[in-house]
């Protein structure tokens, strides 16, 4: 009852403002008049400008009334007015709101406190003043929804959301008033206001197209930052408003595109036969938009209370997806593909140009719609692959070290039986399935999505003979496991890892960790971003005791200390600090809590190619500044390594010199 009430305060609300900045607009539109009838439409439109303003600002104080209710988690809320205290103090919707509603008290107080017009200055300043209050105070509204919360543009998508509201206002507010003046000039009555009727509706004609091009390019923008992707579109509460409100949309478009090309030129004809029935159906016409209009509001307003698509984990409705990564060993797939896409596009190029062109109209949409189907009919297809409700779920379990070693642990217990030991389908319990299991190790394992990965621990893969396990691990688990198998099939890639970094080249995300040193506070891997390259060391006792020592005296040199130095026992020791002992003294951290996750984890990295043996005693990782493995060092390995410390300084200062070419890696695995 109380999402209801809010979402109905949020839709009166936003009405009541768009309405204001639409009615007022409508008045400047269609300027002063002496005519009765016209005279009359303008005291009409300055009483609704009046109710307007004590309804926008009654309809918001109910907003803030829910909006306490959903902070504080109950409906007594609504009427606490210590919530509200707080909420308005201290809180960015509380900041916007005072803004707001002082924007609009303003026009509020200009539209009842207005004095006569003795000159058409008179008359223009209180609309234009009045324009610009309202303007302001719907515009104000994006700063407390969701796009001032789009990191990291965050002003650019408020600024975006506010001209999408300024925009609409204009279009959707001027609706009404321009129906009503319509309505009364179809009459004979209204006889004189006629041309004033033509003149205000010709002149929004033009208005309401720019507008509605910003409404549409902000929209769009809007869509981008908010939703992220088609999956998400398709499959969230807040990408089916979206799409309900675009379909809305685009009623509303075809019905103005109809309005602009048949009855607007109508509007100077005959007065009896073809002035006055045309000026009539417009308004009719008029009042339909503004009712789906209205529509789209409501829907906006639910958008308001719902989560971004962007931050929802969306729920996949068809059986396949496209996906070029999935489908690459397909024969042929390019050609198909650049034939495709070239008649696809000739295909649209006709179409667009029959549009334009007028003449033979039909004959170049017919061309065009075929030439455009035959084209995606040749390219889509072999793009297309197996997709299950779950297939773009978003993994709630961090990509790092800890969930890893969980799932390392599971794996062992519940899928080693089939897989292998090391994940390559070997296992003895898979002789007798229907087909071999599948090699965790291979590539398909990271072009197929965590949530394919889900679906299938799940639910199991009945023609290949693979058990569900739902009902054996719970989410939490799976999760680790797929957090595992995605570093298993990494770890295979990183055999092609070596001692000098490709520049501009970061493709292997790292594990994030955790680790302690001694009795000082937690740190994590993900502390150094933006900031530090990090040196990663796994070592063993007592053979890595000669590299620490080098590392140890000359830390500070040849570019060392412009990395942050992290070194983990590989046996998790918690007192290897006193087994390293005090000479040298060791200034970089070594981990005496949290090592056995590291090591867990980074033990996948470590084999260099064609190795089958047991991860080495002894490597070292550099993890540039955004989180990404860009090098690695094996003891005793061919070629140019970093026994010559110049070398990894060398290679630490190319990685701090490096200008960021890819977002920093989610911590979320996909």
């Amino acid at each position: 009852m109380t999402i209801a009430l809010g979402l109905l305060a949020r839709w009166a609300h936003l009405a009541c403002g768009l309405g204001l900045l639409g009615v007022v607009g409508a008045m400047l539109l269609a300027g002063p008049s002496a005519g009765p009838t016209a005279t009359r439409w303008m005291s009409l439109m300055s009483s609704l400008v009046r109710w307007l303003a004590g309804a926008v600002l009654l309809s918001g104080i109910a907003t803030l009334a829910g909006q306490a209710a959903v902070v504080a988690g109950r409906p007594g809320a609504a009427l606490d007015p210590a919530i509200w205290v707080r909420l308005l103090a201290q809180s960015q919707f509380g900041t916007v709101w005072l803004v707001r509603h002082g924007l609009l008290g303003l026009l509020a107080a200009l539209a009842v406190l207005r004095e006569r017009e003795d000159s058409r200055l008179d008359w223009a300043a209180w609309r234009i003043e009045s324009w610009l209050l309202a303007g302001a105070g719907m515009a104000a509204a994006a700063w407390a929804g969701h796009a001032a919360a789009v990191e990291p543009l965050g002003l650019l998508a408020a600024l975006t959301d506010a001209l999408h509201l300024v925009a609409a206002g204009a279009w959707l507010g001027a609706l009404l008033p321009l129906a009503i003046l319509l309505k009364h000039a179809s009459t004979e009555t209204g006889a004189d206001a006629r041309p004033y009727a033509v003149l205000a509706i010709r002149r929004f004609s033009r208005m309401a197209l720019v507008a509605m091009l910003a409404v549409v390019a902000t929209g769009l923008w809007n869509t981008w930052v908010q939703v992220g992707g088609i999956p998400a579109l398709v499959g969230t509460p807040y990408g089916w408003l979206l799409l309900a409100k675009i379909a809305l949309v685009a009623v509303v478009l075809g019905l103005a595109a109809h309005n602009r090309r048949r009855l607007l030129p109508a509007l100077p004809g005959d007065a009896a036969t073809v002035g006055r029935p045309a000026m009539a159906r417009l308004s009719r016409f008029l009042g339909a938009e503004l009712g789906l209009g209205l529509g789209i509001l409501a829907l906006t307003a639910g958008l308001s209370l719902t989560a971004p698509a962007l931050h929802d984990s969306p729920w996949w409705p068809l059986s396949y997806r496209l996906s070029y990564d999935a489908a690459a060993g397909v024969p042929g797939l390019n050609a198909r593909l650049f034939l495709g896409g070239q008649m696809a596009f000739l295909g649209l190029l006709a179409a667009i140009v029959g549009w334009l062109a007028g003449r033979r109209r039909a004959l170049f949409l017919a061309a065009g719609g075929v030439a455009l189907v035959v084209g995606l009919w040749t390219a889509l297809p072999p793009l297309a692959v197996d997709a299950y409700p779950t297939t773009y779920l978003r993994s709630p379990i961090a990509y790092q070290a800890s969930s890893i070693a969980k799932g390392q642990a599971l794996y062992a217990a519940h899928c080693a039986t089939c897989h292998g030991k090391s994940g390559r389908g070997d296992g003895p319990g898979g002789a007798g399935l229907p087909r071999p299991p599948a090699d965790l190790t291979a590539p398909h394992t990271g072009q197929h999505t965590a949530g394919d990965l889900f679906w299938w621990i799940s639910h199991g893969i009945p023609a290949a003979g693979m058990p569900p396990f739902a009902g054996a691990l719970a989410e939490d688990d799976r999760w680790d496991l797929i957090n595992f198998l995605r570093a298993l099939a990494a770890g295979e890639q990183a055999r092609a890892l070596t001692p000098l970094v490709e520049r501009e080249r970061p493709w292997m995300v790292a594990p994030d960790f955790s680790f302690s040193v001694g009795p000082a506070p937690p740190r994590a891997l993900r502390d150094a971003r933006g900031q530090f390259v990090t040196l990663l060391v796994l070592f063993s006792l007592p053979d890595s005791l000669p590299r620490l020592d080098r590392l140890a005296r000359s830390y500070g040199d040849v570019g060392l200390s412009e990395a942050e130095l992290v070194a983990v026992p590989t046996d998790a020791d918690p007192h290897i600090l006193r087994r390293l002992g005090a000479n040298p003294p060791i200034f970089f951290p070594v981990a005496t809590d949290g090592a056995a996750d590291i090591v867990s984890a980074y033990s996948l990295f470590s084999r260099s190619p064609g190795a089958t043996a047991s991860p080495p005693r002894h490597v070292e990782f550099l993890i540039d500044r955004q989180g990404y493995i860009r090098a690695r060092w094996l003891p005793g390995e061919s070629g140019k390594g970093w026994d010559d410390l110049e070398v990894l300084g060398g290679q630490i200062r190319a990685l701090e010199r490096e200008a960021p070419v890819v977002p920093a890696p989610d911590e979320h695995v996909h």
